[in-house]
């Protein structure tokens, strides 16, 4: 679809004007803002921040809003907003299975082909209504008491897939089954968690081993992953130690000959302490989805040999991929849905793979690549592209300007797609990665913004280094005043620990948004 385009350029001038330009800060917001950034765990910290009042047409508060700042996964806003506007907001997937030859008395003389379409959600998250599940704490996060995976069967859409073959009355196959990743290139991981980026995404291409003790000390921890594949072998050397004993935990990866991997899991889980649902990168999506294809179409009495050769050349099979040889298709949840987990639980491989996606769908014509399709249309909507820097999908590569994030979201809010933008936004203390900021504030449930963070281990002292905290979103205050809000904070040292990070760093974040919303 061609990129959208503002019919007047007046209105394109007026929005690429610097929301910080005669900027007057309001005199009890800042004292409310300097009391939550002053505080002595912030002393080396650098902050960023606007506040801009759109209704005024103004910033209300400015700090260091034209200085570029890390973000973190506010990237994802930038992002979303790209792959939304491009792609439409009724867009869908269409994940489509081939065959290259005839069936003939329920042989398929050829090979069966799934081509992947990019879709980043061939798992259990679509509902029956056509939206898709998330968890607050995704479980591309492993590693936290609160991850979870939604429930259900991570190959429900791999095994549908198979079954539609059975049903079309293929009972063995000569050739092989295959998965076309060729859309774009597979194998970058992204910068967040690791995980391999890929035209394919079966369970978000990871596998969820959940670890806990075992019924008594020296007992071997109990563990489970789902899905099972038989590319990845566990090996459980991991024992169950005291109750007040500490918990170390490890997964040592070889792989052989045959590129099948090992996966050794040493260690201490001392008693008493919950299951725990780690995350484990495929890492290569596309055999994982092939592997998974195959058992599900053996599981529906399909006979398969599976073929040992070389790289398939694709471009000999595509001509196959027609119409008249469809022999099982699925159809996603719409782009709204796809944007809404990217941002509710800042899904770190989709994002990351949005960019790619958009530069394959919508830039080979031009020799384009995503981030090319990215800042055409930022500036056709007349933003300043100077404010803001981004070499990934994600927020692991990129910096913005407070003042320039608030114009990008001031620029979204005008947009007829704006509806469904906010409403995949996480919801400060009730859901997504705001689920547990400022639960018991008077702004819970008002602020709508998209959160981001970056760590380092600080291994000289003990300690980690926040590099990047960010929030920006929206909120109405209770007077009915409309502020965007662009808060960043760079490089805050925490204590080591799971939580030390929402609590010290993310908090304040929140504090700072209540403090906006308290407006009067």
């Amino acid at each position: 679809m061609p990129l959208p385009r503002l019919s007047v350029l007046l209105a394109a001038a007026l929005l690429a004007v610097p929301a910080t330009v005669g900027a007057q800060n309001d005199p009890a917001l800042s004292a409310r803002i300097e009391r939550i950034i002053n505080r002595p765990e912030f002393q080396h910290a650098i902050w960023g921040i606007e506040v801009y009042d759109a209704d005024l047409g103004k910033a209300i508060y400015a700090l260091n809003a034209d200085k570029l700042m890390f973000p973190g996964s506010t990237t994802k806003l930038l992002t979303a907003g790209t792959a939304l506007a491009t792609l439409g907001a009724d867009h869908r997937f269409h994940t489509k299975v081939y065959r290259t030859g005839p069936v003939t008395g329920g042989v398929l003389r050829g090979d069966l082909v799934l081509v992947a379409s990019g879709d980043p959600n061939l798992s259990q998250r679509l509902k029956p209504d056509g939206t898709l599940a998330f968890e607050d704490h995704d479980h591309s996060y492993g590693g936290d008491v609160t991850t979870r995976a939604v429930p259900g069967d991570p190959l429900v859409v791999i095994k549908a897939l198979a079954q539609q073959v059975a049903a079309k009355g293929v009972k063995r196959i000569t050739g092989r089954v295959l998965v076309d990743a060729t859309l774009f290139n597979e194998g970058t991981r992204e910068l967040g968690t690791g995980v391999v980026v890929s035209p394919i995404s079966v369970n978000d291409n990871v596998l969820d081993v959940t670890v806990g003790p075992g019924a008594k000390a020296g007992d071997a921890p109990a563990f489970t992953v789902s899905p099972p594949t038989r590319l990845v072998r566990f090996v459980n050397k991991a024992r169950t130690v005291a109750v007040d004993a500490p918990k170390t935990l490890d997964f040592d990866e070889k792989a052989d000959k045959d590129s099948l991997i090992t996966v050794t899991i040493t260690g201490d889980v001392p008693l008493g302490t919950p299951a725990i649902l780690y995350a484990y990168a495929v890492p290569s999506p596309t055999r994982f989805a092939t592997a998974a294809l195959v058992d599900a179409l053996r599981a529906q009495g399909v006979a398969v040999t599976e073929s040992k050769g070389g790289v398939p050349d694709f471009a000999k099979l595509a001509p196959s991929y027609t119409d008249a040889n469809v022999v099982a298709e699925h159809v996603s949840a719409p782009a709204t849905e796809l944007v809404k987990v990217i941002l509710k639980v800042s899904q770190n491989m989709h994002a990351s793979a949005m960019p790619m996606l958009m530069g394959a769908l919508y830039g080979k014509a031009k020799k384009q690549n995503g981030f090319d399709i990215e800042r055409e249309w930022l500036q056709q909507a007349g933003l300043d592209t100077r404010g803001a820097q981004q070499g990934d999908g994600a927020g692991g590569d990129a910096h913005y300007t407070p003042a320039f994030m608030v114009s990008y979201l001031q620029m979204m809010s005008k947009r007829a797609d704006f509806a469904a933008f906010h409403a995949a936004l996480p919801i400060l203390g009730r859901d997504g990665t705001l689920a547990p900021i400022q639960k018991d504030s008077p702004a819970a449930g008002q602020v709508h913004a998209k959160t981001g963070t970056f760590a380092v281990g600080d291994p000289l002292n003990k300690n980690t280094l926040v590099t990047a905290k960010g929030l920006a979103g929206y909120t109405t205050t209770a007077s009915g005043r409309h502020l965007i809000l662009a808060i960043f904070v760079n490089r805050v040292a925490v204590a080591r620990g799971p939580d030390e990070v929402t609590k010290v760093v993310g908090q304040a974040l929140g504090e700072v948004a209540a403090a906006a919303y308290l407006t009067p």
